[in-house]
């Protein structure tokens, strides 16, 4: 499938953009050469400068014209830009025939600059080889007027016979053609080749989002819907049957998922060559991780308006019989939809799991900083309470800009977590965390399932009664947003993208120290 003619439309602007401009430098620069060479050498004066000059400014003016043109005029269709390209290139070829009939001498200098000027527009125009061929024809016919007319009245201004200069006129322009258009029709080619290789089904990729051990997100638009959309691929060298079935599994249990903070799969299909891909929406936003990264800890009014929201989409997942395994901060994407801002969006259920199915005993998948206890001691047996300690550990990185235990390698945090107890989050900051809420991330952060908050809703609930809620609102939001807009901060643009996650090999664990044989009593 060839790339619809709005995006060809777009690129072929750009690129004659780009020809016009090097065409309007070069014309500026023989014409200043022109002039600046009859004021210092008068001897070496060609005959006929100022028609030489005249040629360099009509040449100037006919760069400009496209240049402004194609920048200026509202949306050009596409036949109106091949029509500016095919005259753009002939009004080349016109100065440099004019100039070379005026200046024979340097017959051959001006036909290299238009055998120059022809490749270069083969290599940025994105053309067939048909159309170059008609085009460059266009653009050599006045250069090789030229020559005939000169043969044929002033031969005396010839530095060869008549007939060896005419045939090597004839020859060396239909190899200049020849080759243009050769080279155009390779290049035109290979960009159709990428083209449809970007194609998949009706969404066009448009650019890389991200990447992660399982696949890669790609930014990419709709045929018809003309809405941004972002596509998940299977990483080719990842077709075993372990990751087609994760795969499968993932975008299955997400499009089963409505609430309005996880993230929204619209399509899932296979490409012709086998490449799987699901579809889902396109969040410009940022993710928790890069907000506290560049922004620095967060006011808890706004962690809580954050947390609540994730614990609505988790409440949804877990109501399905589904645990998403590995929430953390980079799995949170705080986003605008529309005139609402701050909305969160949970994404990447590329663990998810259905908790009636056990897992296989092969090792803890997951991400060491926000990793539960008896995700470690007992991973078969994960639960709703796992979710909720790894948005515990995301609260408490929120707050205090820091993860709750950090070692010289994964292992060491994973037993952290299994054996530790977490510093309460206001000694580990400067900023005012409510005793209220602190006392939720800890209870989150509890080593055994039990002593966590009964659930999601249980812990949205309690959210709300935190006093300090009400210190972040809509306004604040749309405030913060457009601050961020105003100064021009990169925000990363997040669209699932898939996360580094971790599988470790543990031999035998030591079990929670607050709850024995936790890992039996993990549901």
């Amino acid at each position: 499938m060839v790339v619809d003619d709005e995006h060809l439309r777009v690129h072929v602007a750009a690129r004659l953009r780009l020809f016009s401009r090097l065409g309007l430098v070069t014309f500026t620069v023989v014409a200043a050469f022109v002039v600046a060479l009859a004021r210092l050498y008068p001897i070496h004066r060609p005959h006929d400068a100022h028609v030489i000059l005249a040629g360099g400014l009509g040449g100037v003016a006919l760069c400009a014209a496209v240049w402004l043109g194609t920048v200026h005029r509202r949306r050009p269709s596409l036949a109106a830009l091949y029509r500016v390209d095919a005259s753009y290139t002939a009004g080349i070829g016109a100065v440099l025939g004019l100039t070379a009939y005026v200046y024979t001498a340097r017959y051959a200098a001006v036909f290299a600059a238009l055998v120059m000027a022809v490749f270069f527009r083969a290599i940025v125009v994105p053309s067939t080889g048909a159309r170059t061929f008609l085009v460059t024809s266009l653009a050599f016919l006045p250069l090789l007027a030229a020559g005939v007319v000169v043969a044929l009245v002033a031969p005396h201004r010839l530095d060869m016979p008549v007939l060896p200069f005419m045939a090597a006129v004839a020859l060396f322009g239909l190899v200049a053609i020849a080759l243009a258009s050769t080279g155009s029709q390779v290049i035109y080619g290979l960009r159709r080749r990428v083209s449809e290789a970007m194609q998949l089904g009706q969404y066009t990729l448009e650019g890389r989002l991200g990447s992660g051990a399982m696949g890669e997100v790609h930014r990419a638009r709709h045929a018809m819907l003309r809405r941004p959309t972002a596509i998940k691929l299977l990483r080719p060298e990842r077709h075993d049957a372990r990751s087609l079935a994760r795969f499968e599994r993932e975008v299955q249990h997400m499009s089963r998922l409505t609430h309005p903070n996880t993230v929204a799969v619209y399509d899932y299909g296979r490409s012709p060559d086998g490449v799987l891909y699901y579809v889902m929406e396109y969040l410009d936003g940022v993710d928790l991780d890069t907000l506290v990264r560049r922004h620095g800890p967060q006011p808890a009014g706004r962690v809580i308006h954050i947390l609540h929201q994730v614990c609505l989409a988790l409440e949804e997942a877990h109501a399905m019989g589904l645990v998403h395994r590995d929430v953390k901060p980079a799995n949170i994407i705080l986003c605008r939809r529309g005139t609402t801002f701050d909305v969160a969006k949970l994404v990447d259920f590329g663990l998810v799991q259905e908790i009636a199915v056990a897992g296989d005993g092969r090792g803890i998948e997951g991400t060491p900083a926000c990793i539960s206890p008896e995700a470690v001691v007992a991973p078969a047996e994960l639960g709703p309470a796992s979710d909720l300690y790894g948005l515990g550990a995301t609260a408490y990185f929120l707050l205090t800009g820091q993860p709750v235990f950090a070692a010289d390698d994964a292992l060491g945090v994973c037993m952290q977590h299994v054996r530790a107890h977490p510093v309460p989050p206001s000694q580990r900051t400067a900023e005012p965390v409510p005793a209220e809420l602190e006392a939720l991330v800890l209870a989150c952060l509890a080593k055994a399932p039990a002593h966590r908050p009964a659930g999601a809703r249980d812990l949205a609930e309690r959210l709300l009664a935190v006093p300090e809620r009400e210190t972040w609102d809509a306004t604040m939001a749309r405030a913060w947003w457009h601050r961020v807009d105003r100064l021009g901060a990169e925000r990363a643009t997040a669209a699932a993208l898939p996360t580094a996650t971790l599988t470790i090999e543990l031999g035998r664990h030591a079990a929670p120290d607050d709850a024995p044989g936790a890992h039996q009593e993990a549901a």
